[in-house]
């Protein structure tokens, strides 16, 4: 196999979209590393570190080893995202979802220089952590929708009708909705508390957002239990209608993840945040939003009638003993005797 011909890979393309999601949830995590250290501003500058310099000087000691070290991992963010929009543009695949993704990088890295320069403003803090949380759900999408593509339809095949579809798909979709909404405020929220908090980013950031923290932690509090309360809601409600196990499955592992986000919240609350936990429950929060898309993203394969990327009709041939043919892009298929006869074909 040439290089030319591994690279038209699909199994290439969606494993390089995986790696474009994790990338974004490890730099989420040494940003909020940088954070907790109080390395804020230890390149006090952008998109230098220092002025007249690109590397952190012996004034700034390790934390602008710390802070420049978090920036060039940037890069590394920057290469798999490129590979992945190169990757789409060659194979024709999830094209507009790879160019936003790309495109949202050099966003965030503008975002994040105008947070040092207003010397880690935390309202900007906020929205810094807020827009990594959307470049993951973009990431996620494209990987998603890579994952799932459905295969070419059969000729003569006929398109799903809304009709065929299961009672309960489209409630289940609108719950999951509702879960993705409720997990973007408790985010949302979140940032905000962390805003009020103790960890300002490095001692010469001193300025906080003007909420009392023990308010508006409370308010978190609230929604992350409305949350917890409506994903066991959401689990009943799939397993009374007989959803698929992959989506009770999606629903059990968001509730247990949010569980666990939960236990971390509650304990670095009344042990004064420390540092470590406060750290741990960032990567926490990135595993619950990435949990609940994953909920919403199952129920729309639900409501299109897709298994496993692959039409449900399609599915059902195979399981029945069809043997599938060879596709190719017009649709057609050089099917066994079994298929044509499955779909009428002669």
């Amino acid at each position: 196999m040439t290089m030319l011909e591994w690279i038209r890979r699909h199994v290439v393309l969606t494993r390089v979209a995986l790696a474009a999601v994790l990338a974004n949830i490890v730099i989420v995590v040494t940003g909020g590393a940088v954070r907790l250290t109080g390395s804020g501003l230890g390149c006090p500058t952008w998109p230098s570190c220092t002025k007249g310099s690109l590397t952190p000087t012996r004034e700034y000691a390790i934390h602008g080893i710390i802070e420049f070290t978090n920036r060039q991992l940037t890069f590394v963010l920057s290469a798999v995202v490129l590979a992945t929009l190169a990757l789409a543009l060659l194979q024709r695949r999830q094209r507009g979802l790879a160019v936003l993704l790309a495109a949202s990088i050099p966003a965030q890295a503008v975002l994040g220089g105008i947070t040092v320069l207003t010397k880690l403003n935390p309202w900007l803090v906020a929205a810094h952590f807020l827009l990594s949380m959307a470049i993951i759900a973009v990431a996620f999408a494209l990987w998603w929708r890579l994952q799932h593509e459905p295969a070419p339809r059969l000729r003569h095949e006929p398109v799903p009708r809304a009709a065929d579809r299961p009672g309960w798909a489209g409630s289940l979709r609108g719950a999951a909705l509702v879960l993705v909404l409720l997990t973007a405020a408790v985010l949302a929220i979140g940032a905000v508390v962390t805003g009020s908090g103790p960890h300002a980013g490095d001692k010469g950031a001193t300025r906080r957002i003007d909420l009392t923290p023990s308010s508006v932690t409370q308010l978190h509090a609230d929604v992350v239990m409305l949350l917890i309360g409506v994903t066991i809601g959401f689990a009943v409600l799939a397993r009374a209608a007989g959803a698929p196990e992959r989506l009770q499955r999606a629903a059990r592992i968001l509730l247990g993840v949010e569980l666990a986000q939960g236990v971390i919240g509650f304990v670095q609350y009344f042990t004064h945040v420390p540092a470590l936990l406060v750290g741990i429950h960032m990567l926490g929060a990135c595993l619950v939003w990435v949990s609940a898309l994953w909920v919403f993203a199952a129920t729309g394969s639900v409501v299109t009638g897709s298994v496993a990327g692959t039409p449900a009709h399609w599915h059902e041939a195979v399981d029945g003993g069809a043997t599938p043919g060879r596709w190719d892009r017009s649709g057609s298929t050089a099917a066994t005797p079994s298929l044509t006869r499955q779909h009428g074909r002669r």
